[in-house]
């Protein structure tokens, strides 16, 4: 069934409601060489919450901060609508170790600094960006309910971290009356699944949301590069100079169009001839529906019911009601296996041998059980 931006869906566990597509601010400045400037973000803004959309993704270091703070500029009129989420972690002051990671310190202070850009009192979603592999997760847990309890945020979430660590987050919150982890943000699309094999089961278990980033692989998925691409990317030549980092989770959901940001992604290895060919399954099922490769790419990600909201960004109000579109498609089952077999991951050890016919042959005679959806 076709969705609209207001067919707002459940966060998590939590009661909060939000569009089936949340707008990636990532593309809100040029900083980076490949975003919209104020204008034409004011543009990609409103249109996107004049379709009713209202979930807006950002980061405390997205364009070195001129991301929140444009966002904060547009949503003040209408601040209570919204659903505002945006991310710590990553380092914001170069030689300042203090000022990077997911320690109480650098939690605190890029808070007080995210509501400043945002001009607002309360941030309504904040997540843990990137896992520091330092900081003892009691200390972060702690440090996110007492922002919690002091109103200044309402829901708390985790992004680009190992999966056993975010289910013991979520346990040790649950067992210490702490705030509890309603959304995981993770990369996911056709060409990336390695998150099925672990952290989208834990979150489905754990009661996270699902918030996929990069759904359109860096524009792999939108046919934007061909095999005249591998050349490039083999070559090691692609100038990657101040466009950030693939491990910031910029959710981009269109191919901008802009050369700094194809180099971007060829330098980070995304363009090879497995990839290439997925996007080719895409483009035949696109052909069949009448609808474009990037509005396929996506809605594939949203029949996960695991899925809440893939974060699509634009750098041009045509590629973001572009990216909309997607809302609109509906697949036949075997498009949708088609599409599956094509992007395929193996689950590996354990999952490959707990599903054998060995394994099932040993624990239940030939007694096949359908596993707990």
């Amino acid at each position: 069934m076709a969705l609209t931006l207001d067919t707002y869906r459940l966060l998590g566990r939590s009661g909060l409601r939000v569009s089936p597509l949340a707008l990636g601010a990532a593309t809100f400045g040029e900083e980076w060489g490949w975003g919209a400037e104020r204008g034409e973000a004011r543009k990609l803004f409103d249109q996107y919450v004049e379709q009713g959309g209202n979930f807006l993704d950002t980061a405390d270091t997205y364009t070195d901060g001129t991301s929140e703070r444009l966002l904060g500029e547009f949503a003040r009129d209408r601040r209570e609508s919204l659903v505002l989420a945006t991310k710590y972690t990553t380092l914001r002051r170069p030689g300042d170790p203090n000022s990077g990671g997911a320690h109480r310190k650098n939690l605190l202070a890029s808070v007080e600094s995210s509501l400043r850009r945002l001009d607002t009192d309360y941030l309504d979603l904040l997540y843990l960006h990137v896992w520091d592999f330092t900081t003892p997760v009691e200390e972060i847990l702690r440090g996110l309910d007492d922002l919690v309890r002091q109103g200044k945020v309402l829901y708390v979430a985790i992004s680009n971290a190992p999966a056993w660590q975010v289910a013991r987050m979520q346990a040790i919150a649950d067992l210490r009356g702490w705030s509890p982890l309603v959304a995981l943000e993770v990369e996911y699309n056709l060409v990336e699944r390695g998150a099925e094999r672990e952290l989208i089961p834990m979150a489905r278990e754990m009661g996270l949301g699902v918030i996929p980033y990069s759904p359109l692989a860096g524009g792999v998925l939108t046919g934007k590069y061909s095999r005249a691409d591998l050349a490039a990317g083999a070559g090691g030549t692609a100038d990657t100079a101040g466009t950030g980092s693939g491990a910031a989770g910029t959710g981009d959901g269109a191919a901008s169009g802009d050369s700094t940001r194809k180099g971007f992604n060829l330098a980070l290895g995304t363009v090879t001839e497995r990839n290439l060919a997925v996007a080719d399954a895409v483009r035949e099922v696109a052909a069949e529906l009448g609808h474009t490769p990037a509005q396929v790419g996506l809605a594939w990600t949203l029949q996960n019911p695991a899925v809440t909201a893939p974060v699509v960004g634009a750098r041009t109000p045509a590629q973001l009601a572009d990216n909309l579109g997607a809302l609109d498609v509906e697949f036949t089952a075997d498009q949708l296996e088609r599409l599956d077999a094509a992007g395929a991951v193996t689950l590996g050890y354990p999952h490959d041998m707990l599903d054998s016919a060995h394994t099932r042959r040993v624990m239940a005679g030939d007694l096949r059980l359908e596993p707990r959806r």
